[in-house]
């Protein structure tokens, strides 16, 4: 271990570790099963990763990865969310609960759904998202559930079965369930469906690169995935933030921030990359970026979150409907901002 941490006392380092640069708050556990580098991170409380190189990332309280994970900057898992061995993880987002099964690449996604441990969204083992086109670029972010309903903790969970992927930039909604095996290409938008995906028909046909036939879907779904990310910025600034009980609070807090920024960074970046290769979306480029990096201005509903303790979870679920009612109204005027910006 390095200089430029800090490391609670009750933390346990396991021999072989290397930790520059990040905070790890009490009971965590680093390096049971393997060696553990990590780099520039911040772990809340009770947070195990038992193997694997992390950068740039954020754990929140008894988050958790078995070893050989890959994780680097702009990801953040929040309570209880994590994922077997062998993961790959980057600008990944993970609401309380979720799990992922091994051998896993989940890159470029926001996940959430599901209610406790017990009720959770879920990732089988060996399935990918794919993040990277035949035309090179990488406007692929999915959005799996959402961010205006997803912070409440009451949503029905998602399952994607395993030796699968799914192919972005794609939305799933609550309840749905991607049967293993398959290869999802599409926006699932209906609640509680089923989708089982039918294989491809051998062929062989011309290609053209760079044609995009449907660049109204992917703009729009970039869009979309940009607004649920300003939401949960601003949900972190309102609401999180009352929840901050010492200095590795205070870090987690501030690293989720700077990786809320990066991953709007990058996706604004994507989407103008994208804008160079299609002549439709170039030419209204510049006004949506504008937009985009126009900061937030959505006025916070006032006594929204009553933090009278100091568990976040417990006082999320707490919340009566009628401060669910308003807190997804809110979240959502702020989505419906970035939606609005390409019909």
């Amino acid at each position: 271990m390095s200089d430029g941490n800090n490391i609670s006392r009750d933390a346990v380092i396991h021999p072989g570790c290397r930790i520059t640069g990040s905070s790890i708050g009490p009971g965590c556990e680093i390096g049971a099963e393997a060696p553990v580098t990590i780099e520039n991170c911040q772990l809340g409380r009770g947070v195990k990763l038992k193997g694997g190189f992390f950068s740039g990332a954020v754990f929140l309280d008894r988050a958790s990865l078995g070893s050989g994970a890959h994780v680097r900057e702009g990801t953040i898992l929040e309570e209880e969310a994590g994922g077997a061995h062998t993961v790959g993880l980057k600008q990944t987002i993970l609401f309380p609960f979720v799990t992922l099964g091994s051998l896993i690449n989940f890159c470029d996604i926001l996940m959430a759904g599901g209610t406790s441990r017990k009720d959770h969204s879920e990732v089988g083992s060996s399935y990918i998202h794919f993040n990277y086109t035949p035309n090179q670029d990488k406007a692929t972010a999915s959005l799996i559930g959402d961010v205006p309903r997803g912070v409440l903790l009451n949503q029905k969970p998602v399952f994607l079965g395993g030796q699968g992927g799914l192919v972005g930039p794609a939305r799933i909604a609550y309840g749905c369930v991607i049967a293993a095996g398959g290869i999802c290409r599409k926006d699932i938008l209906e609640e509680n469906r089923l989708h089982i995906s039918a294989a491809p028909a051998e062929k062989t046909v011309p290609f053209e690169p760079g044609v995009y036939g449907n660049i109204d879907r992917i703009v729009k779904n970039n869009l979309i995935y940009i607004g649920n990310i300003h939401a949960l910025k601003a949900w972190y600034d309102n609401v999180r933030a009352l929840f901050i009980r010492d200095d590795f609070d205070r870090a987690c807090h501030e690293g989720a921030l700077d990786n809320l920024d990066l991953i709007l960074k990058e996706r604004i970046q994507r989407l103008e990359q994208l804008a160079g290769k299609s002549d439709k979306f170039s030419s209204h480029w510049k006004t949506i970026r504008a937009a985009l990096e126009t900061p937030v201005n959505a006025a916070v509903p006032a006594n929204l979150i009553n933090a009278d303790t100091a568990d976040y979870v417990a006082a999320i679920k707490n919340l009566d409907e009628s401060k669910r009612t308003v807190a997804t109204a809110w979240l959502q005027s702020i989505v419906d901002k970035s939606a609005a910006l390409w019909n």
